[in-house]
């Protein structure tokens, strides 16, 4: 069963971005999303601290990843509510993946395909 109308849409962001992000999703028409708080790193800086007078340094980055399947709102469209959302100019701000999704099964129902979206 090959769906490739359906798509994922990941992002991974600052955590106090969410509920800019939500809001831009919800006016976009894609308001169903998984959230996961995560840590990484890319391009932000590591940041150091002392504790304890021995210096550490902070390289992974608490980050926010969000989660969207569509299929019948362009990816175009959630990936544009997602950069307005998250934006804030400065290093960090993350990264938006769209990934095609092959099969989706709505456990209750049963529905497959576009309908299980």
């Amino acid at each position: 069963m090959s769906n490739s109308g359906i798509k994922m849409i990941v992002a991974v962001i600052r955590p106090d971005k969410l509920g800019d992000v939500k809001q831009s999703l919800a006016e976009a028409g894609a308001p169903s999303l998984t959230v996961t708080n995560v840590s990484g790193r890319g391009s932000q800086p590591a940041k150091k601290g002392q504790w304890r007078g021995e210096e550490y340094v902070v390289d992974l980055h608490q980050k926010v990843k969000i989660e969207c399947v569509v299929a019948d709102i362009p990816s175009e469209d959630v990936v544009e509510a997602i950069k307005e959302g998250a934006h804030t100019g400065e290093k960090g701000d993350g990264k938006i993946f769209v990934l095609p999704v092959e099969s989706a099964t709505q456990i209750r129902t049963g529905k497959e395909g576009a309908e299980a979206v």
